[in-house]
């Protein structure tokens, strides 16, 4: 995978139909609106794919998993069409996730944030290493987690849900995650988790096509109205962060 200042996204599948997503951000592989597209575009390639049996989401480097938004580009949204165009990026890779017939598994390596937490929360099954706590710090700089929240709740409920938000400067840990749902298996390192990632994938890849895209189907129940949801979500997110209260924050956060 190439990689560049403004980050990548790669795609590659193996002979045995296991579909490998991964992106890269040297800015804690934070995820500017072309790496969004670029995401979307992979997720939706790689699940209609005949030869894809399983895909597996992954980001670059053995820190942070993601970073969420990037602060650099929300600091140069200048008015609120814009600002929706740019949260509706998160809103389309989490539906390409959930319209994809084929099962996610994410391999979370470090840290979550704000959107990262709702790319997690996308997949259908989460491997992490202890180093890969999570936090939700929409609310610190002026906006909240709109548009990722029913993708989190549905993973970790509103008691949890309201947890991570409110208190959006804290940190949860990675047994915190699994306790709550977000996580399904964490384990003590990166080469262990690769170990188990690898052998999920490859046991998964196995199984009937049709068995696993029913699956898919019944893991995504009650979701079909996202699209809309999802978008009106944007925009509440893209006006929000014209704020002065969201832009001061945003200076302070990057000037530290």
């Amino acid at each position: 995978m190439p990689v560049t200042d403004n980050g990548s996204v790669s795609l590659s599948i193996s002979e045995g139909g296991i579909a490998t997503i991964s992106f890269y951000h040297p800015s804690q592989n934070s995820l500017p609106a072309a790496l969004l597209d670029k995401l979307t575009e992979k997720i939706t390639e790689a699940g209609n794919n005949a030869q894809t049996r399983v895909i597996i989401l992954k980001s670059g480097g053995d820190r942070t998993f993601c970073a969420g938004a990037s602060f650099d580009e929300l600091l140069q949204i200048k008015d609120k069409e814009a600002g929706a165009v740019f949260f509706s990026g998160f809103a389309r890779v989490i539906n390409a996730c959930r319209k994809s017939s084929k099962i996610i598994i994410a391999r979370i390596q470090g840290k979550a944030v704000g959107g990262g937490v709702g790319l997690a929360a996308a997949a259908d099954y989460c491997l992490a290493t202890e180093a890969a706590s999570i936090k939700l710090s929409e609310l610190a700089i002026g906006i909240g987690p709109f548009v990722i929240s029913p993708s989190v709740t549905r993973k970790i409920g509103l008691p949890a849900f309201s947890q991570l938000t409110i208190r959006a400067t804290d940190f949860q840990t990675a047994h915190w995650a699994m306790e709550k749902g977000l996580y399904n298996e964490v384990y003590a390192d990166i080469a262990v988790l690769d170990a188990a990632v690898d052998t999920l994938a490859e046991k998964l890849s196995s199984y009937h096509p049709e068995a696993l895209k029913g699956l898919k189907e019944i893991l995504w129940e009650g979701t079909a109205d996202w699209d809309e949801l999802l978008h009106h979500r944007a925009a509440i997110s893209g006006e929000l962060v014209l704020s002065e209260f969201t832009q001061q924050a945003l200076n302070s956060f990057l000037k530290k």
